[in-house]
């Protein structure tokens, strides 16, 4: 059950893909995720965690909500 908080890259792929995600592919600047017709680009790669706000912005990008993340 992951909180909405900072999370690792590697996290954030591996819970996208726990709700249905396939991917990443490869894009010309970002690597992508797709479920049905969402498409969801993943941050690069970089030091430390993924922020809050960027994880909050990912989520709404993918058409996830607070409570379906958080009941994972």
């Amino acid at each position: 059950m992951p909180t909405l908080g900072s999370i690792s890259r590697r996290d954030l792929i591996k819970n996208l893909k726990r709700l249905g995600f396939v991917g990443p592919y490869s894009s010309k600047r970002h690597q992508y995720m797709v479920r049905e017709e969402n498409k969801v680009y993943i941050p690069n790669p970089h030091q430390g965690d993924i922020s809050k706000g960027l994880l909050l912005k990912v989520l709404s990008e993918a058409g996830v909500s607070r409570e379906e993340w958080e009941d994972l």
